[in-house]
């Protein structure tokens, strides 16, 4: 059987997503202002009430970049398959970074003045909740709410060859 490795420039490209789709997740549960942390961060830029987790967040944005080579590379069509819960940043955060977000969200634009309405209105009054519920699932994210926890899509990416 023949293996092939990613190439390193395509690792790098994957690497560097999958660091931008973290930081979009980690923004929206922590940071309330200064968004491209162009100064030191101040107290005041962080969220007063902090709800929310860094949880599941790493694996769904590392499953959810994997998921995207292998959509291009097979021209599949697909769905991301996440349960409901504090993964929501990190749907969320994919979404936006691919500019989907926006395109139902306008008033979320691709700028910093949009990155901050994306991070202020995570779990804040006028915003959205930490879970992500069945409306903004079928808005948004394609993602069908199935409880299937982050694990066993990871097993599945791992046994299945891309």
């Amino acid at each position: 059987m023949k293996t092939s490795t990613l190439s390193p420039e395509l690792l790098q490209q994957i690497h560097a997503y999958w660091r931008a789709a973290n930081y979009l997740s980690v923004g929206q549960i922590y940071l309330y202002d200064n968004p491209l942390l162009k100064r030191p961060l101040k107290l005041s830029d962080v969220k007063p009430l902090v709800v929310g987790h860094w949880g599941t967040t790493p694996g769904q944005n590392f499953i959810y970049v994997h998921l995207n080579r292998a959509i291009k590379k097979y021209d599949l069509d697909m769905f991301y398959i996440a349960g409901p819960g504090h993964g929501g940043p990190a749907l969320v955060g994919n979404t936006y970074l691919e500019g989907s977000y926006s395109e139902i969200y306008p008033n979320i634009s691709q700028d910093e003045a949009g990155l901050k309405k994306l991070f202020t209105q995570f779990s804040f009054p006028g915003g959205y909740q930490v879970m992500l519920h069945q409306q903004r699932q079928a808005q948004f994210t394609k993602v069908v709410s199935l409880a299937i926890h982050s694990v066993m899509l990871s097993a599945l990416c791992l046994i299945i060859p891309i």
